[in-house]
C-alpha cells in the first residue's frame, strides 16, 4: 500500500473507525454478497476497523479480516475481540496461501496502491480464491489525475479497462459503476467467478 496513506490510517485509526461505523449500513454490498458469494471461507482484504468482516461472521461466512494498518487492526479487534484480523497488505498479502479462500471480498481498497502495483495486486487477490470461487472488487472512482485528500490518502485514477485486462480469463458476474449506499462516493465493483483450473 502507498505508505503515505497508510501513515494517514495510522495517525487517524480510531477517527476513521468512528466516521465508518456511523455511516448508514452497506445494504447493496451485502445484497451482492448474499446473492454471489458461496458458503465457506471468506477474506475482507483491507478489512479497516472489521465491520464486513463482522457483518459476514453474523451471516454464516466463516470470515478473516487482513489489514496493512496496524491501528486500525487494533480497532477492530477492541471492536471485535471474538473475530480474527491478520496483518497483511497489497499486493504480496504474505502469510495467505493460494487457493485459501471460498470468496474474497476487497472493498474500495485498490485505489490506495500506486498505479503499477494494481495490476499485480488483482493477480494475487485471484491467486487466494479457490477455483470457482469469488472476488468481490471494489474501488472509488478518481476522475483525471490522482489525488490526495487532506489526511493524505491517494486516490489512483484508473480506468476499469486495467482492472479488465486482469480478469479477462474469469467469468463477470457484476461489472457496474455506482454510488455506494454506505459512503456516497462513485465506486466501481466487479463480481468474478475465478476460473483457474477450468472452473466456470
Amino acid at each position: 500500500m502507498d505508505q503515505a496513506t497508510l501513515a494517514a490510517y495510522d495517525a487517524a485509526a480510531e477517527a476513521f473507525a468512528a466516521d465508518w461505523h456511523a455511516q448508514p449500513a452497506p445494504a447493496d454490498l451485502h445484497a451482492i454478497v448474499r446473492r454471489f458469494f458461496k458458503p465457506g471461507l471468506t477474506a475482507d482484504i483491507g478489512c479497516g476497523s472489521g465491520r464486513e468482516v463482522a457483518w459476514l461472521a453474523a451471516n454464516g461466512f466463516g470470515a478473516i479480516g487482513y489489514e496493512p494498518s496496524q491501528r486500525l487492526r487494533e480497532a477492530a479487534r477492541a471492536r471485535y475481540p471474538g473475530l480474527e484480523f491478520h496483518d497483511a497488505g497489497l499486493p504480496e498479502l504474505a502469510g495467505i496461501a493460494d487457493g485459501a479462500f471460498d470468496n474474497v471480498l476487497c472493498e474500495t481498497v485498490i485505489m490506495h496502491l500506486r498505479r503499477h502495483l494494481i495490476v499485480p495486486s488483482v493477480v494475487r487477490l485471484l491467486s487466494i480464491v479457490k477455483p470457482g470461487g469469488m472476488l468481490y472488487l471494489s474501488w472509488r472512482v478518481t476522475e483525471g489525475a490522482d489525488q490526495r485528500d487532506d489526511h493524505g490518502r491517494l486516490y489512483a485514477a484508473f480506468s476499469a479497462n486495467l482492472i479488465h485486462g486482469v480478469l479477462g480469463a474469469q467469468t463477470i458476474l457484476l461489472d457496474e459503476e455506482v454510488i455506494s449506499a454506505s459512503s456516497g462516493k462513485k465506486i466501481h465493483r466487479i463480481v468474478a467467478r475465478n476460473a483457474a483450473n477450468g472452473a466456470v
